[in-house]
């Protein structure tokens, strides 16, 4: 029996899905921290770049007529070791994401139970053991389920933000922390920009979609518009709710606090299992993809060949264990803003990579992908200066697993 086709509605579903599957969980506090009450002026500003860098994605699989994403673009134009150098940086940012997934998802679930300050990284790391298994034994959501999680979530997370701009109290936004001004947006846009990039996983089930050409493109820069119209009311409901300096105070988990404070114990758990949900779901969607584009690049000889192996089920089974070892390792022993900041850098400088790709190659309008590898550069560039001012080691750790691909690629070569 034929698998049947996906349509508008679960093909959107699960763009909505994939970025809202622990974006916005996971960033609001760190977008606060950094661009106080401009936090949702980030999220506007991230959400151009995504839209740019959507509208690139879906016209390059309407050019070249089939999906896979950078390394099957940049293939396309004969690029094989930039389009596995890409591959590695896209890899690194899907494995940090996870890890981002992992670490919010037992945040959430530790601040309910409260068992002391090792269940968090436990919680994260058990997730992450739990959806190796699954996917190993090729165990997936349907797109039916899809549908009625995203729905879950936005639900939720409408209410909320509903209820706390209902209260409309501006100077919550700044209370408490540091005077930002407008330019300090930008950089909060750069780093939680990895907020947004789950709607490329779709490019992957391009063979999947009914019609693609025209259901993804419809379905993808609709749902990025709709998700940053969800990010900017949850920043500015959020923060009306419980004030800036809450959300930053336990930005692991500002929602929750948000949801006990709207509705006492009832909206605690509610918030949580939503948090629950999104960051497990995201995590078996992007382990599921990355997966199978690790053991594709593998067999081009850009990744060690052990990658390739498939088990019985057709699983690329070791894939699957190396990338989420790493990020149950990550999610153990990062920080947040850390980890979010990093995966933002890799998917701000793919995205404008392919951005780039679409405007030579004239796939839709150059205007709009022009802007997008410009934005998407500028942004990269941003966040190299934020993070080497604030945070280098993790610039030192990106450095370090790009350079070891590198090196590993010469010698294989």
């Amino acid at each position: 029996m034929s698998k049947s086709k996906l349509g508008f509605n679960q093909t959107w579903s699960m763009a909505v899905g994939g970025m809202v599957g622990g974006g916005i969980f996971s960033t609001l506090g760190v977008v606060v921290g950094i661009a106080g009450a401009w936090a949702w002026l980030s999220f506007v500003a991230a959400g151009l770049i995504a839209l740019t860098a959507g509208y690139s994605y879906v016209k390059l699989t309407g050019f070249y007529g089939e999906g896979g994403g950078a390394f099957t673009f940049l293939r396309k134009i004969n690029a094989v070791g930039f389009a596995g150098s890409l591959s590695w940086v896209l890899i690194i940012g899907y494995v940090l994401t996870n890890a981002v997934y992992a670490f919010t998802f037992g945040q959430y679930l530790g601040h309910v139970i409260g068992l002391g300050a090792w269940f968090p990284r436990t919680a994260g790391i058990a997730i992450v053991a739990l959806f190796i298994g699954l996917n190993l034994r090729d165990v997936g959501e349907t797109g039916g389920v899809e549908t009625i999680l995203v729905w879950f979530k936005l639900f939720v997370l409408v209410g909320l933000a509903g209820w706390g701009l209902a209260q409309w109290d501006p100077p919550m936004l700044s209370q408490g922390v540091p005077e930002a001004g407008i330019g300090a947006a930008l950089f909060g846009a750069a780093s939680v920009f990895m907020a947004y990039e789950g709607f490329q996983l779709l490019t992957y089930e391009y063979k999947d979609i009914a019609n693609p050409q025209k259901t993804l493109h419809r379905a993808v820069l609709w749902a990025i518009a709709v998700v940053i119209f969800v990010y900017v009311i949850v920043a500015l409901g959020t923060a009306m709710l419980i004030g800036a300096d809450q959300v930053l105070q336990h930005k692991e988990v500002a929602l929750a606090i948000a949801g006990q404070k709207a509705f006492g114990t009832v909206g605690l758990i509610i918030v949580t299992v939503a948090a629950a949900f999104s960051t497990g779901s995201a995590i078996n969607a992007t382990l599921f993809a990355t997966a199978r584009l690790t053991s594709r690049v593998a067999e081009d000889g850009e990744l060690p060949a052990v990658l390739i192996h498939k088990n019985a089920a057709g699983i690329p089974d070791r894939a699957v264990i190396v990338l989420g070892t790493l990020a149950a390792v990550l999610a153990a022993v990062g920080t947040l803003t850390t980890l979010v900041e990093a995966a933002s850098l890799s998917f701000l400088f793919t995205f404008s990579v392919v951005c780039g790709l679409a405007f030579q190659q004239k796939a839709g309008l150059r205007v709009i992908t022009g802007f997008g590898a410009l934005a998407g550069a500028t942004a990269s560039v941003a966040l190299i200066v934020r993070l080497y001012s604030t945070d280098p080691l993790a610039l030192v750790f990106l450095a370090f697993l790009c350079s070891s691909l590198y090196l590993y690629d010469c010698s294989a070569t």
